[in-house]
């Protein structure tokens, strides 16, 4: 008996490998065992990343937005966003008042600016904040890796202590997004957490991308959401697979994402929004890409227990 056990073990164990190198994973999500929460119950507010469906009016997009169930967008203000930031005194407020008409909110502004000396970048954060924007997300600061990088970290300090005290000045929250790459300070958290050493988390935070976590920690991803818990002012969600040692966007849920970090999601301990990120089609349409983010807004519910 022992013998059979023992080679069932074996055989249990070798097929298990093969399914996980054909690609095979369980079903994503069954682990979760927390309570349902009605959605009107659910405070922290979920807004959808609109980069790939930025080509709609701003009517159309608060009305689509609100349809599918968003509290409101992570707008691209930004070159080659939905606003150009030399047209933000014009187009800023129009954008507003239709997303106001749907009960949604710039949750997020995603910006080019990562300093506060370029008289645009001021300019287009103090518009934002008249007009009751809270949140804005910064430019990545990049390493030349052809340098020791940890003292490029103390270089691009005097930036963000600029942009603090702006921030502090307009009532603003920069979030600084943790993005993998060897480029990207931040891809290792330890180095963001370095730079805003000092900062009040209110000044600038964190955006913490849990795709880009586990791209860049794998298996340490807790490790950096430990690091980032204490400044984390938005949270960020989309999912990916490996391709050899590329990473390829895909729909939520069938991916590699722990399904512990949903877990943490649904405690509510962490009241800051959540930014859907739905980048696997890029530029495929804008049909397809709205009906993806309905999909993936319904999986998320499920994710973190909402009914």
């Amino acid at each position: 008996m022992n013998q059979n056990r023992r080679e069932f073990c074996v055989l249990s164990s070798a097929a298990a490998a093969s399914l996980l190198a054909t690609g095979w994973r369980p079903a994503f999500g069954t682990e979760l065992s927390a309570s349902a929460i009605p959605i009107e119950k659910w405070e922290q507010p979920i807004c959808a990343f609109i980069k790939f469906i930025q080509q709609l009016s701003f009517d159309q997009l608060a009305e689509t937005m609100a349809k599918q169930g968003f509290q409101g967008i992570e707008a691209t203000i930004r070159p080659k966003g939905l606003i150009e930031p030399k047209d933000v005194p014009e187009q800023l407020p129009k954008l507003v008042a239709a997303l106001k008409k749907q009960n949604l909110e710039i949750t997020v502004m995603t910006t080019n600016i990562n300093h506060a000396d370029d008289p645009m970048n001021r300019r287009v954060l103090k518009v934002a904040a008249d007009l009751g924007v809270k949140r804005y997300r910064t430019q990545y600061y990049k390493y030349d890796l052809a340098k020791p990088v940890a003292p490029q970290i103390e270089t691009f300090r005097p930036q963000a202590m600029g942009l603090a005290k702006l921030n502090r000045e307009l009532g603003l929250t920069a979030v600084y997004q943790n993005h993998a790459g060897a480029q990207y300070l931040g891809s290792t958290m330890w180095d963001l957490d370095r730079l805003l050493t000092d900062i009040d988390p209110n000044e600038i935070g964190i955006a913490f991308d849990i795709r880009h976590a586990i791209a860049s920690a794998g298996q340490s991803w807790p490790v950096f959401w430990n690091i980032a818990k204490p400044r984390v002012k938005a949270i960020y969600v989309k999912d990916f697979r490996w391709n050899g040692l590329k990473t390829e966007n895909v729909p939520l849920g069938t991916g590699v994402l722990d399904p512990k970090f949903f877990k943490i999601l649904a405690t509510r301990e962490h009241q800051v929004p959540i930014s859907l990120h739905v980048e696997y089609l890029q530029n495929e349409g804008l049909q397809k890409n709205i009906a993806a983010l309905e999909t993936d807004l319904k999986k998320l519910h499920k994710l973190i227990g909402i009914n």
